[in-house]
């Protein structure tokens, strides 16, 4: 993770988020984090391909980014976070909970760059909540709540 002295923001690339995450290919959904504030509040990138296996049946000749895999980005952005910020030992791994109030506003297709925007709206112990948008050129194309819960080493 690198910080960019211009803003006081740091940005973690595919390597930091690898070191991160216990996901890997096909499920790994972000590329990047290029915004990182604390644990309060991220922007993670998702570069959506054509080369991505789930297209093959989500829906062959009209591809759609499926939306289940959008709140999945949006918790995989908001994970990766709390595991490089987390304070004291490092946590064995982060687990989604629950997902709230999820709206899908339009199709995400290949080609598009999704911004997923997550702030934290409440932390208890070792659950933590955020509230995600996915931007897709400046256009919300889908919104909700997520919780996340560490697991620590016993």
């Amino acid at each position: 993770m690198t910080t960019d002295s211009t803003d006081k923001l740091e940005s973690a690339d595919i390597y930091a988020v690898l070191k991160s995450l216990p996901h890997r290919y096909p499920f790994l959904l972000i590329d990047r984090i290029v915004a990182i504030n604390g644990i309060d509040s991220c922007i993670g990138i998702k570069n959506v391909s054509i080369n991505e296996p789930q297209f093959q049946g989500h829906f062959p000749g009209q591809p759609v980014f499926p939306g289940v895999l959008i709140v999945e980005a949006m918790a995989q952005t908001a994970g990766c976070v709390i595991i490089y910020k987390s304070e004291g030992a490092k946590p064995k791994s982060v687990f989604l909970m629950t997902v709230d109030e999820a709206k899908f506003r339009r199709p995400v297709v290949p080609g598009d760059r999704m911004e997923l925007h997550m702030e934290r709206i409440k932390t208890r112990r070792d659950m933590h909540w955020y509230r995600g948008e996915a931007m897709v050129d400046g256009a919300l194309v889908a919104e909700g709540i997520v919780s996340a819960k560490l697991v620590r080493e016993e």
